[in-house]
């Protein structure tokens, strides 16, 4: 209902995080990519592409629920918990959240197991 220009919409990106050095090193190799290197496109060797970027240098994810992260409002903390709190397949939103931003894999595949019934199988086993 509202005008396209007041719309929001979930998006994510990649804010760099690195020196002004490895800035300069990464708009050299960015560059590098020819004229179209800097326009946006969704084929699979520019994912590649923007994928070395990101393992070479350091990034942080930008979405919209990390910026509200960075805004102090009451009404935006109140909203916050009660997502965190929201009960989703046996554990609290908050909980997922800490638990697949661990990096702890094996705690990750044994509530994956536990919680989801999701297991781990050879492709050998998926085909059978």
């Amino acid at each position: 209902m509202r005008t396209a220009n007041l719309q929001q919409t979930n998006t994510s990106g990649y804010k760099f995080q690195g020196s002004s050095q490895e800035l300069l090193e990464a708009q050299i190799i960015v560059n590098s990519w020819g004229s179209e290197g800097k326009i946006y496109n969704p084929t699979r060797e520019y994912q590649l592409l923007l994928r070395e970027l990101l393992i070479c240098y350091k990034y942080r994810l930008d979405t919209n629920f990390a910026k509200m992260d960075r805004i102090a409002h009451q009404g935006i903390e109140q909203f916050k918990q009660r997502v965190y709190n929201i009960e989703v397949s046996g554990m609290k939103v908050g909980q997922w959240n800490r638990l697949l931003s661990s990096r702890n894999e094996d705690n990750i595949r044994k509530y994956l197991q536990d919680y989801l019934e999701i297991t781990e199988e050879t492709i050998d086993e998926l085909l059978d």
